[in-house]
């Protein structure tokens, strides 16, 4: 019943099987990594297979770079595992099965697992191909991929954690990204300090690093067997019915008061009195009611979240190493990346979902009105959120340190990080009007938000360590346009000098904020025109 014939796992993998995406994904997956190596292939004729430092960077970064994918995408498999049922209007039949919630829990677990664990298996060919290069023995390539197994169990059963707390995927995903990634991050840095210590690392990967993903992922799994078992959603197919004033009476930790500052700057009052003249419907119904209508508990996790982790980032980047303060903006910045596109990303396709959308066109509200109305209530609460992160940055150029020699390098910060807000709620608003699903549009955005800001970085890295001398490096410079993270990176932190390294780095800046406005102008025109031409035609 929990696992050779458990129905659950049972439809799951038919229904996964008969779909074109995991083929596709998987081809892609498999393409990628092989164009990957071969790119990074050593250009002599002859390698020293004993001591090829080329040969072993190469297998590294490609064991890095697969654990990095695999921990990205899975949340994307195991995030909507229960989330997905309420969403379907099918948790309660789910619930009333004689299926027990431990089987539940650990067919959607297998049902996610299983895909990544495909990805993984296809990729063994290719680092296979390394091997003959040296430096790596085919035993640390064992250990990699143990590691690698433990660590994306422990990612798809927090996932699935996370998705039996919420009733719907958008926050189930968001809160899954920002718990995995420092993980994630974590793993990496353990990998690289562990790499000189040869046995040692080997005896962490094989005891340690299972016995510590296994302890959690066990009590993550009773947990949400518990969750099932005492599920606040049976009775109300699948909605959860919030009362924000008892949840902010039982909140544990961190609540929310919408009438107290600064919780009204992202959460305002709902309203008690008529709406007044030439105001817009559409912003205060999304922003006083439609965001927070599952509750605040997708918000007070995100705050809680993102604060601990800033803690010791802020400290040490900001305070200890000031050199290092573009560390902290980029956690910023990646903060916007994963919450922001939240908020605006159903902000049209729930319209689609709730079928609103015809009768919303057909009302006497303008076009316009309804674009900005989704835009800036959205916007209001991820700009909001994430400003809470930049308010050490402001104490640290008030207090005598030497980024009062450096207010001009502070100030394109800040800027960056304002336009960087604006490209991803624009972006989701832009997947929101094309997709039909809220889920969909989500990843969507995801996917172009991680192309456009972090695939330069990474084809700069990757060009940069194993295509010096090649003329990529132009195009790659070129493509840095579209990232903040390379914007940030290239503000000086001292006077620049004259020089034409210098003068380069500056432009990264200027050729960003160009990029983004000519970006957002593009959407934004878009969608003005299927709001006001396509949709009052077809819809």
């Amino acid at each position: 019943m929990y696992f050779l014939e458990n129905p659950v796992l049972q439809r799951e993998l038919i229904t996964n099987l008969r779909m074109t995406r995991g083929f596709v994904l998987l081809a892609a997956y498999v393409g990628f990594l092989g164009l990957l190596v071969y790119a990074a292939w050593p250009a002599e004729q002859r390698v020293d297979m004993g001591s090829s430092e080329e040969a072993k960077a190469m297998v590294n970064l490609f064991f890095l770079g697969q654990y990095l994918l695999m921990s990205l995408m899975a949340p994307s498999f195991a995030a909507n595992a229960i989330t997905g049922e309420k969403e379907r209007k099918s948790f309660e039949m789910l619930m009333a099965s004689p299926v027990k919630p431990g089987a539940i829990v650990l067919g959607k677990l297998a049902a996610a697992l299983i895909p990544l664990a495909e990805l993984m298996i296809c990729s063994l060919p290719i680092v296979m191909l390394c091997l003959p290069l040296g430096g790596a023995h085919p035993f640390e390539v064992f250990a990699a991929y143990f590691a690698m197994i433990s660590s994306v169990s422990l990612f798809g059963m927090v996932s699935l954690w996370c998705s039996s707390f919420f009733s719907r995927t958008s926050a189930s995903l968001a809160v899954s990204y920002l718990l995995i990634l420092p993980l994630a991050m974590a793993g990496v840095l353990i990998w690289q300090a562990l790499q000189q210590l040869g046995e040692a690392r080997l005896l962490v990967v094989f005891i340690l690093v299972p016995i510590v993903c296994g302890s959690i992922g066990a009590l993550l799994w009773a947990d949400t067997c518990k969750r099932l078992l005492q599920s606040p959603d049976l009775g109300s197919e699948g909605k959860q019915v919030i009362d924000l004033e008892t949840e902010a009476a039982e909140a544990v930790g961190l609540y929310i008061s919408r009438e107290e500052f600064p919780d009204r700057l992202f959460a305002p009052p709902k309203r008690t009195t008529f709406l007044p003249d030439n105001a817009n419907p559409i912003y205060d119904k999304e922003i006083r009611s439609e965001i927070f209508s599952q509750g605040t508990l997708m918000l007070r996790l995100v705050i809680q979240i993102s604060m601990l982790i800033a803690l010791p980032v802020m400290a040490y980047c900001l305070y200890i190493d000031q050199q290092k303060a573009s560390w902290y903006i980029a956690y910023v910045l990646l903060f916007n990346m994963l919450v922001g596109p939240v908020f605006s990303a159903g902000s049209v396709t729930s319209e689609r979902e709730r079928q609103t959308l015809d009768l919303l066109l057909n009302t006497l509200i303008t076009p316009w009105q309804m674009l900005w109305g989704k835009l800036f209530s959205g916007l209001r609460v991820s700009s909001v959120l994430t400003s809470f992160l930049m308010w050490p940055v402001v104490l640290a150029c008030i207090m005598p340190l030497d980024y009062w020699h450096n207010l001009p390098t502070m100030a394109g910060y800040f800027l960056v990080f304002a336009v960087t807000c604006v490209t991803t709620a624009m972006t989701a608003l832009f997947c929101s009007t094309l997709f039909r699903k809220s889920e969909t549009s989500l990843m969507a955005t995801y996917l172009i938000i991680l192309t456009l800001f972090l695939g330069p970085v990474a084809a700069n890295l990757f060009v940069s360590s194993f295509l010096p001398d090649s003329s990529a490096i132009q195009i790659v410079h070129l493509a840095e346009f579209s990232s903040p993270f390379a914007a940030v990176f290239n503000l000086p932190l001292t006077i620049p000098d004259a020089s034409p390294a210098a003068a380069t780095m500056v432009s990264i800046f200027w050729g960003y904020l160009g990029f983004s406005v000519v970006y957002n102008t593009a959407l934004l025109l878009s969608m003005m025109w299927l709001f006001q031409m396509r949709w009052r035609v077809s819809e």
